[in-house]
Parts: structure tokens; C-alpha cells; sequence
């Protein structure tokens, strides 16, 4: 298979539509689309990225009027939200509609929908015959994609057609709510913190998922993910970190020693924003080891934290 690169959203949407799977621009991280009714394209996302069919898909809609497609019982406290986080970096678990297939869903009676805030994004889903169902655009396990050359690094040959946009702006995967039952309940943090969700709806519960033998409710609470090839070392702040041979460092203060490697962010919105290619980067120049510094479970932080904990091995 060629993969096509190309700059038009309106050539991406075409493919899709007659079956194809596209890579995509968003402002968290690059998705890998394919229409919600085509359960053969379905197939092949999971194929090219080599995922378990167990792990369900996130749907995409380019405007706000479209949910009602593939959600039903969209209850206060996802009104809410919607309208204080739509569209952005938030994905809301919702009761499915009949036009959501069992493949998308992995077999529940819910599903994952948001909608993204980036331009080039929404014109293509809005050029889309129906919403797309899309996890991220990279190979299962390895750190998400936050540019077109990464999604082309992991996945030329094996998908057909990638839209090229910018770099990611925040890098970090969306913010997941349950809003399939009484409570909101936060499965994945992102860049919508939780006192941010909090502010608007008032109580959300903080809930780890780790049953085995059921489908997690949304992606990145089951498999391994985000981790690179290089081992992850993680350092409370302000630790003096110890290089060994062949080692990089991410975090907010600056490390002594020799490093392969080192960024120092300015704040944590940077940190999100360059954790992912800072991974494929240390990757790339044959790094063994990446020292991590590990921040607080407060604000954005949360959402740093669950993937740095995720890519270590320690949750």
C-alpha cells in the first residue's frame, strides 16, 4: 500500500469516504480515522496500528449538532460539559446509538465522542460522510504521534493517506469523562484537568480501571502505552538525577552531568506539549536510558504523570 500525504482536507475526506483509512491532525494528538460504518476500514485501523480489537475506538465529529448520531441519553452533566469543552480536548463516554457498531465499541452499550478544536481537523471530519472513528494514529504501545512525520515513521505502507498539519498543540491525549451513569467519573486525565471539570459540573470521581477480562470503557486504561524504546527512569522534583551512559533527561529543572540529551520545560503545558516527541527523538539517537521528572497529581500535572507512570511500567 502507498500512503498518500497531502495537505487538502477535502482529498483526505474523499478517501475516507470511499472506505480508506486517514491520519489526521488534532490539537491533542494525530488520529488514524476511518468512517463509523464501515466495519472493513474499522478492521484495518486496528490492523495497521496493531491493536487489540478489545480496546475501543474514540468518534470524531466536526460539529457539536452531530452527536446526537452516535449518542443517546446525554444526560445534565454531559450537557454541561459539552457546552463549556466542545469543541476541544475532551471525549465524553456516552450511552451509543444504533449507528455505532460493535467494533468500535468493543462490544459495550457505550462510547467514546469528541470533538476536536483543531481547524484543519474539523474541516476534514465536516467533509466526512459520517463521524470517524479514530484511536491514535501510531503503532500500538509506542508513544503517541504529535507530527505527520512521526505518523508516517510508524505507519508508511500501512494506511492510505496521512493529512499533514502542524505539530500537535498539546500533545497529550484527550481528557476521558464517563457520563454513562449517575456521577461523571474521570477515566483518562489530559489537558482538561479535573478541577477544571470540576468547576463545571461539581463532583467527578477519579476511578483506575485494571479489570481484567473486561473492555476498559475507554482507550489507554488496559494495554501498555506511550512507552519508547529506551528504559524510563522517574525522579521526584527537584531530585539530582545521576546520568548513566546513554542518557537523556525531560523535566522543569535542569540537570548537572553529562546528558545524550536534556529539555527543560518552562512549565507544564510545554512539558505535555513535547513529552511524546521528546521520546521519539531519544529513541531515534540510540538513548538507553530517559530520566522523567515526575510532578504533582495537580492540574495539568495529573495527566503528565498518568503517562510518565503508563510508559514506566508502574500503572
Amino acid at each position: 500500500m502507498q500512503t498518500l500525504i497531502t495537505d487538502s482536507p477535502e482529498e483526505a475526506a474523499a478517501i475516507l469516504n470511499s472506505g480508506g483509512i486517514v491520519a489526521f491532525p488534532t490539537e491533542t494528538v494525530y488520529g488514524l480515522g476511518a468512517a463509523i460504518t464501515n466495519t472493513e476500514a474499522i478492521r484495518q485501523v486496528f490492523q495497521a496500528k496493531g491493536r487489540p480489537t478489545d480496546n475501543p475506538l474514540i468518534v470524531h465529529i466536526g460539529r457539536v449538532e452531530q452527536l446526537g448520531e452516535v449518542a443517546r441519553q446525554i444526560n445534565p452533566a454531559a450537557e454541561k460539559l459539552i457546552e463549556r469543552f466542545f469543541p476541544g480536548p475532551l471525549t465524553l463516554v456516552l450511552k451509543k446509538s444504533p449507528l455505532v457498531p460493535e467494533a468500535v465499541t468493543a462490544g459495550l452499550e457505550t462510547v467514546g465522542v469528541r470533538c476536536p478544536a483543531n481547524v484543519v481537523a474539523r474541516e476534514f471530519l465536516s467533509r466526512c460522510s459520517t463521524p470517524v472513528a479514530a484511536p491514535s494514529a501510531n503503532l500500538s504501545g509506542l508513544p503517541s504521534a504529535t507530527s505527520w512525520e512521526t505518523v508516517m515513521k510508524d505507519l508508511e505502507g500501512r494506511i492510505d493517506c496521512i493529512l499533514r498539519g502542524e505539530p500537535s498543540s498539546i500533545g497529550l491525549e484527550s481528557t476521558i469523562v464517563d457520563c454513562s451513569g449517575q456521577k461523571p467519573i474521570l477515566l483518562r486525565a489530559g489537558a482538561i484537568t479535573l478541577e477544571q471539570l470540576q468547576a463545571v459540573v461539581g463532583e467527578v470521581s477519579a476511578e483506575k480501571s485494571d479489570s481484567e477480562g473486561t473492555p476498559p470503557k475507554s482507550p489507554g486504561l488496559k494495554y501498555p502505552h506511550y512507552a519508547p524504546l529506551a528504559s524510563i527512569i522517574l525522579c521526584r522534583p527537584r531530585e539530582a538525577a545521576t546520568p548513566r551512559p546513554r542518557s537523556a533527561f525531560i523535566g522543569m529543572q535542569r540537570q548537572a552531568g553529562e546528558w545524550e540529551a536534556q529539555k527543560i520545560c518552562k512549565n507544564l503545558e510545554e512539558y505535555g506539549r513535547e513529552l511524546f516527541s521528546f521520546f521519539r527523538h531519544c529513541d531515534s539517537e540510540g538513548i538507553r536510558f530517559i530520566y522523567c521528572e515526575l510532578p504533582s497529581s495537580e492540574g495539568l500535572g495529573r495527566a503528565i504523570r498518568d503517562r510518565l507512570l503508563r510508559a514506566a511500567g508502574e500503572e
